[in-house]
């Protein structure tokens, strides 16, 4: 916990390492970065899962219990042990014991993971240094951010980065949260007004507010619109923007004129480049992203008046990420083959946003995987609100079983080449869920553009590399 100073004159570092999730932007790697003078970022998906399975696989190194003794208030943290720490790990045959999913309605225990969940990484990553540490959520998993935002400034995170959206309401919640106050957060709702949660920390955890720190917030933008518009509507100050072209990783900004309904292939073109000149006439600092791991793209960000950059896939594979070792490899050597593709799909996202994947034999862009996978949404971090006939609210998932979807008001085109990123991604860092069948959750890699550049990092005699030479390398 941090007193009530705010971050005023100071500048977070010129490189940002990106917040890529989930867990592959793990407390580890977001340590590494910040020790080496750069923003670490963990990433903010799913933290609440994350926590308890890392618990329930038996916390080996004590990380997680580490934490969880520096959280202001231990009957919560001993609540959270009790009900899932398993001493040694569960059997490998056992499945993981799942959250609750998130809905408009206030859980408790729901709220409670996903706090101690963002405290959690954001206070391992900030350990043992003096460097600052970010975290990075996505506009469009929304039932989650007050919980995890709170949880990330009890540990005294430095910067909140969002993009997929427009995350104009999230810097007044900043403000609500330094103050002790109740944040409220704009739910969006298909087929209706959208509707208006709240967190209460007090009535929440049962626990008496403090005033916070506010950190930075940065908002990743694809468009000079959008980034006017969080300029100019936010409720609140906005401290920065990243400047994400369609090379980065992960979820992307759509093309111009693209339905996103549709899963037809995005095409991008010269339109969809973003005016800098524009960016520099907000008067706000910004960083360009987007096959930015170079000393020369670094170079050309400074040059058109960028703070700097901020690089993602190439520390998504370095050692300290949390990215399984297995997919590590296979990436590095595929790479050196120069057998690996990364490409844009605009279907196998359930939010209907293009979508960075890696082509590679195992996956779920492997037919011979994804087509027998039984369709199911246990996780529901990317479920979709919606208005039933009744005027009630609901949610669903294009990648949840096509006939649960139709019925929830879907239609079955909508499902087509969808895959589910919450199951497939945890598996990614190696924490995939266990099928009655014995079988795990298979894995679903994405990269930027630059994939291939990894082996630039990569030291003579070595076939694997760390956060330090990635750092080293951007500026030699």
């Amino acid at each position: 916990m941090v007193d009530n100073e705010s971050i005023t004159n100071a500048l977070l570092p010129v490189i940002i390492q990106g917040g890529m999730g989930v867990g592959v932007s793990n407390w580890t790697l977001a340590n590494a970065v910040s020790r080496e003078g750069g923003l670490g970022v963990v990433s903010g998906t799913a933290l609440g899962t994350v926590l308890i399975r890392r618990l329930q696989a038996g916390d080996v190194d004590r990380h997680v219990r580490r934490a969880l003794a520096a959280f202001p208030w231990q009957a919560l943290a001993q609540e959270i042990l009790d009900g899932y720490f398993v001493e040694g790990g569960i059997n490998s045959d056992q499945a993981f014991k799942l959250s609750p999913l998130p809905t408009l309605t206030a859980n408790r225990k729901r709220d409670l993971l996903e706090v101690v969940g963002g405290f959690v990484e954001v206070w391992l990553a900030k350990e043992g240094h003096n460097g600052q540490v970010g975290i990075n959520l996505l506009e469009k998993i929304q039932l989650s951010t007050l919980a995890t935002i709170y949880g990330a400034m009890l540990a005294g995170v430095d910067a909140v980065l969002m993009g997929a959206g427009i995350p104009r309401h999230i810097p007044g919640l900043l403000d609500a949260f330094a103050a002790g106050k109740t944040a409220e957060l704009r739910i969006d709702i298909a087929g209706g007004p959208a509707q208006t949660i709240y967190f209460d920390p007090s009535a929440a955890l049962g626990i008496s507010a403090p005033k916070l720190r506010r950190p930075y917030f940065i908002g990743i933008v694809s468009a000079v619109a959008v980034a006017m518009t969080l300029a100019r509507k936010a409720n609140g100050k906005v401290d920065g923007f990243v400047i994400e072209g369609a090379s980065a990783g992960g979820h992307n900004a759509p093309p111009r004129g693209y339905r996103t309904d549709t899963g037809e292939q995005p095409i991008y073109s010269e339109r969809d480049a973003v005016d800098l000149k524009a960016i520099r006439a907000l008067g706000i600092p910004f960083w360009l992203a987007g096959n930015s791991a170079s000393r020369d793209a670094l170079k050309s960000a400074l040059d058109a008046g960028a703070q700097g950059v901020q690089v993602g896939t190439a520390f998504a594979f370095c050692d300290e990420s949390g990215l399984a070792t297995e997919w590590k490899q296979k990436a590095i050597q595929a790479s050196r083959e120069g057998t690996i593709s990364v490409r844009t799909d605009g279907r196998v996202s359930p939010t209907g946003m293009p979508f960075k994947v890696v082509d590679m034999p195992g996956t779920l862009t492997d037919p011979a995987i994804s087509e027998p996978r039984e369709r199911r949404c246990d996780l529901g971090y990317l479920r979709q609100a919606y208005y039933d006939a009744n005027g009630k609210v609901g949610f669903r998932c294009a990648a949840a079983p096509v006939a649960s979807f139709v019925a929830k008001g879907g239609t079955e085109e909508q499902t087509e080449g969808k895959l589910c990123l919450c199951n497939s991604l945890l598996a990614t860092i190696g924490m995939g869920q266990k099928l009655s069948d014995g079988s795990t959750e298979p894995a679903l890699l994405t990269a930027g553009e630059s994939l291939n550049s990894i082996m630039d990092f990569i030291p003579t005699g070595k076939n694997s590399y760390s956060a330090a030479d990635v750092m080293a390398a951007l500026r030699a």
